[in-house]
């Protein structure tokens, strides 16, 4: 494409959900390793920083009363409480990227999907990942040998919940094969990069065309 056909564009929300070992965290890697178009989305947390992690990359830690505010003002677009903590999506950056036609992603599950579509339906892409078949999803959860065995059954236990959600998105992808999955991912971005209404340039393109 050359600079003048380079049309504007608004950026989009990419969101991928799945049951624990479906393969969401990897395909969610993958495509930031391959399309440079696309940033993580850094979320708020009044959880206590860990010695890995920095402040800004991996999370915004924040207390609570400064989380509250955030929430009641209208400042995060999504927002829950785990195991006692708070998380949220903070609305300025997201918006800031999509006007810049630059596309985030989320790793969020289907009550954080169901918040971003309520308060920015057109700007979300959601896509769910399943597993290949039950069996499959607890072989990989088990030979991750990240979890004790009650935390495995637990995980298990939960993704009766979760996939009971499968319809509320978008589109669907069996994570059958991880090359297969990864590609049908960037076809459904490729798609959505080119619908007519995320391309914000085109009217005025169209008129350099008309006589």
């Amino acid at each position: 494409m050359t600079a003048s056909t380079n049309i504007k564009r608004r950026g989009m929300m990419l969101v991928l959900s799945s049951p624990s070992g479906a393969g969401k965290t990897t395909l969610a890697k993958r495509l930031l390793e391959t399309d440079a178009n696309f940033t993580m989305s850094v979320s708020v947390t009044t959880r206590a920083k860990r010695p890995s992690e920095t402040h800004g990359r991996d999370y915004f830690f924040i207390s609570q009363s400064e989380f509250a505010q955030k929430a009641e003002h209208g400042d995060l677009l999504e927002h829950a409480s785990v195991f006692g903590n708070s998380y949220g999506t903070p609305r300025g950056p997201v918006e800031q990227a999509l006007a810049q036609g630059r596309d985030i992603l989320f790793d969020i599950d289907w009550q954080g999907t169901q918040q971003l579509k309520e308060k920015a339906r057109e700007d979300v892409v959601s896509v769910f990942i399943l597993p290949p078949s039950r069996t499959e999803l607890e072989r990989r959860l088990r030979a991750r040998a990240q979890d004790a065995a009650d935390i495995v059954a637990q995980r298990m236990a939960k993704a009766n919940d979760e996939l009971s959600h499968w319809a509320e998105y978008d589109y669907v992808v069996v994570n059958d094969d991880i090359r297969v999955a990864e590609a049908k991912i960037a076809h459904i971005v490729e798609s959505e990069r080119h619908k007519r209404a995320r391309q914000t340039g085109l009217s005025e393109f169209v008129r350099t065309l008309m006589v």
